[in-house]
C-alpha cells in the first residue's frame, strides 16, 4: 500500500521477508481460525518456526541461533506476522524472540543460557515473562511476589496474571522482591521452568480479543529456584526491566502498525466490491477521503518506525522514544480499526469478517506493555526534566 519508497532494507532483508511471508501463508494463516477456537497456537507451530530459523534469531551460534544482531530482521518478522492479520501469533511469537530472550541472553548465567536458549531457538521451549500481578500492573514497584534467599537457592512465591504465552510456557522470566524494604531496588529477576515443583498455571482467560494467543495466571508456591537462575545481580531487576522495556515497546509499536496496515488493506478490498446506490462504496467521496486520511497516517507512521528501527540497531532508542512509538502506533491501530469497521457497515461487526476480529484484538494494545497513560508520563519526564 505504501507510496513512499522504504530505504532501510537491502537485498538480504528482502529475501528474508519473502521467506517469512511464504511461511506465514503456508503455516500460520490457514491455522489461525482453529487456533482462535483453541484459544492458543499449536506447539507444532513453534517447532516449525524453530526449524525454519525464525526463533531467537539474534542468539549466538554457540546456543543454536543465527547470530543476526541486525534488528531489521526481527522487525520484518513482526511486520509480516501483522500483515497477515493473525493478531495472536503477531504478539506471542515476537514476545518470545524479542522480549523474553534478551533477559536471559543479557543477564543469565552461562548455565542458564546453555540450558534454555537452544530449546527456545528450536521451539521446544516456549517462553513468557511474568511481571503483572492481580494488584500490580503498570506499577511494578508494588509487586508482592517474594523470593527468599535460602543459601543455595531461592524460594519463590506469588501470583502473576495476564501472562502472554502463559499456558504453553516452558520457561518464564519472573519478577519478585528479594528485599521488600527497598521498593524498586529490592526487585530481582529469575528464570523458572516447568520442571520446578510448585510452579502451576491457571486456565486460559476468556478474552475480548486475541483469541489465538494464550493468556493465563501463573502460580508460584515455594518454588525452589537455583542461584544460577537468578538473572544478573539481586536487587537489580527493576533496572534490567527499565533497560529492556524499550525494545518491548518498540516491538508492540511495530506489530500495531502492521496490523493497522492489514486492516486498511482488507477495507480497500471490501469497499471496491461492495455495491451501494448503483455504484460501489469506494466511489463515495467520504470513503475515499477516510481511506486517504488513514493511508497518510500509516505512511507517516511507517517512516517514523523505520527510523526507530535503525536507531535501535545503534542502541540509541531510549525509554521516551520507545514510549512515544508504543503510544502513537497503538492509538493509530485503534483509530484505523474503528474507521475500517465503519466503512464495512454492518458486516464490520460480524466475527466472520477479518476487520471485526482485528477491531477486538486492537483494544488491548493500548493497555499492555505499559498503559498509554504511563507512556505519556514517561514522555513527559523526558521533555520536562
Amino acid at each position: 500500500m505504501f507510496f513512499t519508497p522504504r530505504i532501510i532494507f537491502d537485498e538480504e532483508h528482502l529475501l528474508f521477508r519473502q521467506s517469512v511471508k511464504e511461511f506465514v501463508k503456508r503455516e500460520i494463516t490457514p491455522n489461525n481460525a482453529q487456533w482462535e477456537q483453541q484459544k492458543m497456537v499449536s506447539r507444532e507451530s513453534w517447532k516449525k518456526l524453530g526449524e525454519n530459523g525464525f526463533l531467537c534469531m539474534q542468539a549466538p551460534e554457540r546456543y543454536g541461533g543465527l547470530a543476526l544482531e541486525d534488528f531489521r530482521f526481527n522487525a520484518l518478522f513482526i511486520e509480516e506476522l501483522g500483515l497477515s492479520g493473525c493478531s495472536g501469533p503477531a504478539i506471542g511469537y515476537p514476545l518470545h524472540n524479542d522480549i523474553v530472550l534478551p533477559y536471559i541472553l543479557h543477564y543469565g548465567s552461562e548455565e542458564a543460557k546453555i540450558k534454555y536458549i537452544p530449546k527456545m531457538v528450536s521451539g521446544d521451549y516456549i517462553s513468557a515473562i511474568a511481571m503483572t500481578e492481580p494488584g500490580a500492573g503498570s506499577d511494578l514497584q508494588n509487586i508482592k511476589s517474594r523470593a527468599i534467599d535460602q543459601g543455595g537457592y531461592y524460594t519463590l512465591s506469588g501470583t502473576k496474571t495476564f501472562i502472554t504465552n502463559g499456558y504453553l510456557s516452558d520457561v518464564v522470566v519472573v519478577a519478585a522482591k528479594t528485599d521488600p524494604s527497598k521498593g524498586a531496588r529490592g526487585i530481582s529477576l529469575f528464570v523458572v521452568d516447568k520442571e520446578m515443583q510448585g510452579f502451576t498455571k491457571g486456565v486460559p482467560f476468556k478474552k475480548v480479543g486475541l483469541h489465538a494467543q494464550d493468556t493465563c495466571e501463573l502460580f508460584f508456591e515455594e518454588v525452589k529456584v537455583p542461584k544460577k537462575n537468578l538473572l544478573g545481580e539481586p536487587g537489580r531487576g527493576f533496572t534490567y526491566l527499565m533497560t529492556e522495556l524499550a525494545q518491548e515497546r518498540l516491538v508492540v509499536a511495530l506489530a500495531a502498525l502492521a496490523l493497522a496496515e492489514f486492516m486498511i488493506n482488507e477495507t480497500i478490498k471490501y469497499v471496491k466490491r461492495r455495491p451501494a446506490f448503483g455504484k460501489t462504496v469506494a466511489d463515495f467521496q467520504n470513503t475515499r477521503f477516510k481511506l486517504a486520511e488513514l493511508a497518510a497516517k500509516i505512511e507517516q507512521a511507517r517512516i517514523y518506525c523505520d527510523q526507530l528501527v535503525m536507531l535501535h540497531n545503534e542502541k540509541k532508542v531510549d525509554s521516551a522514544m520507545a514510549s512515544a512509538a508504543k503510544y502513537l502506533m497503538t492509538e493509530l491501530q485503534c483509530e484505523v480499526a474503528d474507521e475500517c469497521v465503519q466503512l464495512h457497515g454492518g458486516y464490520g461487526y460480524m466475527w466472520d469478517y477479518p476487520v471485526a476480529r482485528a477491531y477486538a484484538d486492537a483494544r488491548v494494545q493500548r493497555i499492555y506493555a505499559g498503559t498509554n497513560e504511563i507512556m505519556k508520563e514517561l514522555i513527559a519526564r523526558k521533555i520536562l526534566k
